[in-house]
């Protein structure tokens, strides 16, 4: 069976933009290829070393919200990276032989630079997320990585240091192929990007309550002002979640918002009881695994002995491919 490899930073508690466009997908991968999901603590301290408080928590967050929502630990292997030694130990072998413009001309880190006021704060480790997430990947010999259209480039660095290594000690790694993947476009109640740090994401975690007070300060159609005026859907936040989450009435929303049958106050409400219908079933799951905390991060333990032991073969392999054993 075609092995998939793919990875979640634990920044925090993950939003319903996480739920559709990330989990959604690997409940489909498990079912189809041998599946490794990996919780990408390593990869938090790119940017975030400073702050490791809530390290843990975080953590945790992730496991419950993934398990809750159908990732199933019988269907894939579930791994926390730090666990897995093997990637920390392959990332110093390749960082050897990778070249540094190879890391300077990636636009994502001068991204990540400019948009978090790095400057010169930016560490190696940022600089060299590329060959971490290069070893995540070829530790397990994926033939498929998912990805969005624009993280191919991502992808294709990963498939030089893959060549470079072949070329220079002989055959091991395979070069993965991008599985690509159309993830739903969720935008914030605000109508920018999802985002925790923004303060305008709707939580898997949250309640019912607070779910309905985001979903009623959502931003809509700034033309339609009163109840009765003709809407434009295509530019409301709110018909955006109606499509992903209340399909069954999308279509008649989006008539009744353009003849002004519908106003925006309706709308929001009837969204967020669907919304809110959709995450119950979630929540539910969630809380009962809250209180089963143990078996949660047992899961996981035993996922990444199940993951070492195949990074680990792979890495005596690589180790002798460079007459280091």
């Amino acid at each position: 069976m075609d092995v998939v490899v793919t990875g979640m930073r634990s920044t925090g508690e993950l939003h319903i933009g996480h739920l559709v466009g990330v989990i959604d997908n690997l409940k489909k991968l498990q079912e189809t290829y041998k599946s490794y999901f990996f919780i990408a603590d390593l990869h938090v301290l790119t940017t975030n070393y400073e702050h490791t408080e809530d390290f843990k928590k975080n953590r945790v967050s992730v496991m419950l919200d993934w398990l809750a929502s159908g990732v199933d630990p019988n269907k894939a292997t579930l791994f926390i990276q730090s666990k897995v030694p093997a990637h920390t130990y392959l990332h110093l072998l390749l960082s050897m032989i990778v070249p540094v413009s190879w890391l300077e001309r990636n636009p994502t880190v001068k991204e990540m630079i400019r948009d978090l006021d790095l400057k010169e704060n930016a560490s190696y480790g940022l600089l060299g997320y590329p060959v971490l997430m290069a070893s995540d990947i070829i530790l397990y010999k994926a033939k498929y990585v998912p990805v969005g259209k624009d993280q191919l480039p991502h992808l294709e660095m990963t498939r030089e240091m893959v060549r470079r290594f072949n070329y220079l000690y002989g055959e091991l790694f395979v070069e993965p192929q991008a599985l690509l993947t159309e993830f739903p476009y969720v935008p914030g109640i605000d109508g920018k990007k999802m985002s925790k740090s923004l303060e305008n994401d709707i939580k898997i975690s949250d309640t019912e309550e607070d779910t309905t007070k985001k979903i009623m300060k959502a931003v809509t159609d700034p033309q339609k002002i009163k109840l009765h005026d003709k809407g434009h859907p295509e530019v409301c936040n709110v018909f955006t979640y109606h499509k992903i989450f209340n399909k069954e009435e999308v279509n008649d929303i989006e008539r009744e918002c353009r003849s002004g049958e519908l106003g925006c106050v309706a709308c929001k409400r009837n969204l967020a009881n669907k919304l809110n219908e959709y995450l119950r079933p979630i929540r539910e799951k969630r809380e009962q695994l809250k209180n089963e905390i143990d078996k949660v991060e047992d899961i996981f333990e035993e996922g990444s002995k199940a993951a070492s032991l195949v990074a680990n073969a792979t890495l005596e392999e690589a180790l002798t491919k460079m007459n280091l054993k």
